[in-house]
């Protein structure tokens, strides 16, 4: 591969590191440089471009996405996940967790399958989100009832199996039967527990091992001044990273400045947890079998509960700017350096030597003009 260079742009390295003003950025599949201009000086062969004035972000991740775009992960089609790999670089994805729902056993054994053949041949899914079927009823949501399970731990290691050990996160409800059992097999294999969908109050979840909780307020207990229930205890927990669905519908920005408030930066995932219809006209589409809605910027059931989001990373990245008063260097670490940090994605989530070439170039709207994976470039609609 070439090697390239971009220069006179403003780069947010992502991390604590602190934004380079007017800096370069070189690099062939990985990056070999990042530095100021004051610094640069050009090679040999490579290929120049200046980028007069546009900012730099390191690739997002999205850890909780259902689909897009017209495809579902629970479609069990890895040429459509490949798809979805592609579509998403226009969002400023470079990386996401391929996430599951509720439903039919097999039908959860073939989805995983299929991811697990996408990943080998080249998509961008780092792993997969388990959400379900381990839940609490009383709090299913757009999650199918009638799979609904107490915690299986036989189930999910043949699950675990099919993905060649690539599920990384799993969405559960520790209160179930089963549920610390269940907690010590997913710590001991290096999958993140997340609190999710769980109708617990806090004292069944002081000796909890979720280290995560899944889309924050939506699908919990939530608060009350004489019970903290699961949003509280995400809250107050310092080593819990929080969900969050940045787009105004799922939380009211000043719920979301509260949990910004409480847990700051460095504690904060945002996710789309998008399903099909990101992307696509307003319509009928499908989420586990289940009709869903979309209108108005908002997918729902026919019973009007909330069935996911259309949201793109790009624009719950503009929002919670917008809903916190964070800076571009705290939005990174919300959509990128978090996400590498907690799954030990080594290679993602900060621009410096050796790591992926997975970044986005954005004007000053912030509104993204070319994604790059791997070090090839991927225009806008491309």
């Amino acid at each position: 591969m070439e090697t390239q260079v971009i220069t006179n742009v403003t780069i947010y390295p992502g991390g604590m590191e602190r934004p380079i003003q007017n800096g370069y950025i070189r690099f062939a599949e990985k990056i070999i440089q990042v530095g100021e201009m004051d610094s640069y000086q050009k090679q040999l062969g490579e290929i120049v471009t200046d980028a007069e004035g546009k900012i730099i972000i390191p690739g997002m991740i999205d850890i909780h996405v259902h689909g897009g775009y017209g495809v579902d992960a629970m479609d069990a089609d890895p040429e459509k996940m490949l798809y979805l790999s592609e579509k998403m670089l226009s969002e400023g994805v470079t990386s996401f967790f391929a996430t599951t729902i509720t439903q039919d056993h097999d039908k959860i054994s073939d989805a995983l399958k299929a991811v697990k053949i996408a990943m080998d041949q080249g998509a961008s899914i780092e792993g997969v989100h388990l959400e379900g079927p381990f839940i609490n009823v009383k709090r299913a949501g757009a999650q199918p009832p009638e799979y609904i399970t107490d915690p299986d731990i036989e189930l999910f290691l043949k699950w675990h199996g099919e993905t060649g050990e690539q599920i990384k996160l799993v969405t559960y409800a520790p209160e179930l039967p089963g549920g610390e059992e269940f907690e010590q097999v997913m710590v001991g294999r290096g999958i993140v527990p997340s609190v999710g969908h769980s109708d617990a109050v806090r004292e069944e979840l002081r000796n909890s091992a979720a280290t995560h909780a899944t889309h924050l307020y939506n699908g919990m207990r939530g608060l009350h001044h004489r019970e903290a229930g699961v949003a509280g205890h995400a809250l107050l927990k310092d080593d819990i990273q929080v969900e969050i669905i940045a787009d105004g519908i799922h939380i009211t920005p000043d719920m979301i400045d509260l949990a910004y408030r409480l847990k700051g930066a460095e504690k904060i995932s945002l996710i789309s947890d998008a399903m099909m219809a990101k992307g696509m006209a307003p319509g009928e589409y499908d989420l586990g079998g289940q009709k869903v809605i979309v209108k108005d910027g908002e997918a729902r059931l026919e019973n009007g509960s909330l069935a996911g989001s259309v949201l793109r990373m790009d624009e719950a990245f503009r929002n919670i700017m917008n809903f916190t008063g964070c800076s571009i260097s705290e939005a990174v670490q919300m959509t990128s350096s978090n996400q590498a940090r907690e799954f030990n994605l080594e290679q993602k989530g900060l621009l410096m030597p050796e790591n992926d070439a997975d970044f986005v170039i954005m004007d000053e709207d912030l509104q993204v003009e070319k994604t790059y994976r791997l070090g090839v470039g991927y225009e806008l609609g491309g």
